[in-house]
C-alpha cells in the first residue's frame, strides 16, 4: 500500500549564508510541521509557515530549498505570502529567495505553499518486511530536500509537529507528545514540540506500524523502544540496554538536554542516526543479541555533543563524532573494564593509521563542500584519540571537570575548537594552543622507528620520527623489563626527528614496550 504525504509546516529561517560561521542576517524562532498520509502518492504538498527576526535591513533573504529538476524531483514553490499578502519570489536550484523589505529588529510570519518528490531527506519506502514507511533523514544539510529552511548547524530553532496518519501507523517524532485524537476513522492526529532548540540536521520523524514498549526512565527522561512488530521480543531487549548508558552520560557530562529518549528501528541510510531524542537505527540492528551497545551509546551520547552543543560549522565536526566516538569508549570502559577500553583504542588507532597512508589531512580541514567526505576517521577515531590524550596531558579530574564545563556553557548552542580548547585550558590551568595545533590542525601522526640495546649497564634506546608530515613533541612512556622479571615505567620527552636516550640500570633489560598503557595516538615500526 502507497502512502500519501501531505504536511503543512512551520519553520523558521537563519542565515542567509550556509557556509560561513558568523553572525546571521535572520534568525529562526520555531519550526511547526503537520503531514498526513493517506496512501496514495509521494508527492508532498507542503505549506511552511516562517516567522523570521531580522538582525539587518534586507530587500530580500534566502532559504535552502532544493528545486525540481528534468528527473522532476524536487520542490517547486507555488505562492509566497507575507501573513496574508501575496510577495514575490524567485527559485533556482537550492535557493529560494523571497522578496521584501524588511527592517532591522522586525519579526515577520512568511507563508510558502509548495509541492513535489523529494529527491533525498524523506525517505518513503518500505521497510524488510514489506511495510511502508516513512522516515526523515537530514545529515548533514539534506533538510531543503522536501522544507524550505537554512541547512546548517547554526540554525537552532524550536520545533513542532502535528502528524497526520492511518490508524494502524505510530509516529516519533522531535519532543514531547502532546496529543493524539482520532479524527475519523481513517485518520489518527498525533502532536510533538520541542522545549529546546535543534539544527536541521537531527529534525526527523518516523511514520510506520510500529510496537512501542516503555523501557523505563532515568533521571526522570522516559526512554522507549520503537521496532517493527515482527521484531518485538528481540527490538526490545536490545533497545532496552539504553537504559544503563543514559545513566552514565547523565552522570558523568550532565543533565539529558530534551523530553525523551527514542530508540527506533528504520529504514534509512545510517547505521544509526542522532535524532534529537528521537535515533534512527538500521532495520538490522535488531538481532536480540544485545550486539549493539555501542551503537546505542554512541548514538545517545550525541544527544549532548552534536544535538545540544553543535559545532559551528562543519569543519569542527570532530566536536560531534570524535565526542561520540571517546563517550563511547568511556562507557566502554565504565561497564567492561580498561581492558576493552584498550582493545577498542587500538582499533581506532588502527583505522587512523589506514586513513593516513591514504588520505593525509588535518582533523580541521576547511573548504569541504561534500560534508560526507567528513564522516572518516579523522572525525570519528582522530578525534576520540585526541580528547583521550587530552585526558593524559591534564588528568582525569581536570578532564571531566573541562567536559562538564564545555557542555554546561556550550548546551543548546554553538561551540568551535577554539572554544573547548579555552574551556579545557579554565579547567587544567595549562596552555593547550600546541597539543590541539599540532594534533587538530596538523596532518599525520607519528611513525616510530626505534631500536635499542643494554650494553655496561647502560640502556640506550634510539627513536627516529619517519612520517612524512615533519616530526611530533610529545611524552613517550616505556616499559622495562629486567632479567630477574620486575619492571619500571619511564618517560622519553620526544621533540626531534631523531633522539637517543639513555638509562643507568644494574640489571639488564630484557624487553622495551612503546606505550604501554595505550595512551598515544602513533603507528610504532617494528610492530
Amino acid at each position: 500500500m502507497r502512502l500519501f504525504f501531505y504536511f503543512v509546516l512551520m519553520l523558521f529561517a537563519f542565515t542567509g549564508q550556509t557556509q560561513i560561521w558568523g553572525p546571521p542576517a535572520i534568525d529562526v524562532q520555531d519550526y511547526h510541521f503537520h503531514l498526513e498520509f493517506d496512501g496514495t502518492s509521494d508527492e508532498v504538498q507542503g505549506i511552511a509557515g516562517i516567522t523570521i527576526h531580522f538582525n539587518h535591513n534586507a530587500d530580500r533573504f534566502r532559504l535552502d530549498l532544493i528545486a525540481r529538476d528534468a528527473s522532476g524531483k524536487g520542490m517547486r514553490v507555488d505562492s509566497v505570502r507575507l501573513d496574508t499578502v501575496a510577495i514575490p519570489y524567485t527559485q533556482e536550484d537550492s535557493a529560494l529567495w523571497i522578496n521584501v523589505s524588511v527592517q532591522e529588529g522586525s519579526t515577520h510570519p512568511f507563508y510558502i505553499y509548495y509541492h513535489g518528490i523529494p529527491k533525498d531527506g524523506l525517505y518513503i519506502s518500505h521497510n524488510k518486511f514489506g511495510a511502508r514507511t516513512l522516515f526523515a533523514d537530514n545529515w548533514p544539510n539534506r533538510a531543503q530536500n522536501w522544507i524550505p529552511c537554512i541547512d546548517h548547524p547554526s540554525d537552532k530553532a524550536y520545533v513542532s509537529w502535528e502528524i497526520i496518519a492511518p490508524p494502524y501507523i505510530e509516529v516519533v517524532a522531535n519532543g514531547e507528545l502532546l496529543e493524539t485524537v482520532n479524527l475519523d476513522q481513517n485518520r489518527r492526529l498525533t502532536s510533538y514540540a520541542t522545549k529546546a532548540p535543534i539544527p536541521t540536521k537531527v529534525m526527523a520523524i518516523g511514520a510506520a506500524p510500529f510496537a512501542v514498549q516503555q523501557a523505563g526512565a532515568i533521571d526522570g527522561i522516559p526512554v522507549t523502544s520503537w521496532v517493527y512488530p515482527e521484531n518485538r521480543e528481540a527490538g526490545y531487549f536490545d533497545y532496552g540496554m539504553a537504559l544503563p548508558i543514559l545513566d552514565f552520560f547523565i552522570g558523568h557530562i550532565g543533565p539529558y538536554p530534551f523530553a525523551k529518549l527514542a530508540n527506533v528501528q528504520s529504514t534509512t541510510r545510517f547505521g544509526g542516526m542522532e535524532n534529537a531524542s528521537n535515533i534512527f537505527y538500521f532495520e538490522n540492528s535488531v538481532t536480540g543479541k544485545g550486539r549493539i551497545q555501542r551503537l546505542l551509546a554512541h548514538e545517545i551520547a550525541h544527544q549532548w555533543f552534536g544535538n545540544s552543543a553543535t559545532e559551528a560549522d562543519w569543519p569542527h565536526i570532530w566536536l560531534s563524532e570524535g565526542f561520540a566516538t571517546y563517550c563511547t569508549d568511556l562507557f566502554t570502559e565504565h561497564a567492561m573494564g580498561r581492558d576493552s577500553l584498550v582493545h577498542y583504542l587500538q582499533k581506532e588507532r588502527k583505522a587512523v593509521i589506514a586513513f593516513n597512508e591514504k588520505k593525509s589531512i588535518p582533523v580541521i580541514q576547511n573548504g569541504v563542500t561534500n560534508y560526507f567526505q567528513l564522516l572518516n576517521a579523522n572525525s570519528y577515531q582522530k578525534g576520540a584519540w585526541v580528547l583521550h590524550m587530552l585526558r593524559h596531558r591534564i588528568g582525569d579530574q581536570a578532564f571531566w571537570t573541562g567536559i562538564r564545563d564545555y557542555y554546561n556553557r556550550y548546551a543548546l548552542s554553538n561551540a568551535t575548537t577554539e572554544d573547548f580548547r579555552e574551556v579545557m585550558e579554565d579547567a587544567s590551568g595549562e596552555d593547550l594552543e600546541s597539543f590541539f595545533n599540532q594534533w587538530l590542525y596538523t596532518a599525520g601522526l607519528p611513525k616510530l622507528d626505534y631500536d635499542w640495546k643494554y650494553k655496561n649497564k647502560v640502556l640506550t634506546l634510539n627513536l627516529k620520527q619517519t612520517q612524512k608530515e615533519g616530526h611530533f613533541h610529545f611524552p613517550l612512556e616505556l616499559r622495562f623489563t629486567f632479567k630477574d622479571g620486575t619492571s619500571g615505567f619511564y618517560t622519553a620527552d620526544v621533540t626531534e626527528d631523531k633522539q637517543s636516550f639513555q638509562w643507568a640500570f644494574e640489571q639488564e633489560v630484557t624487553e622495551i614496550v612503546l606505550d604501554p598503557e595505550t595512551w598515544l595516538l602513533a603507528e610504532f615500526l617494528p610492530d
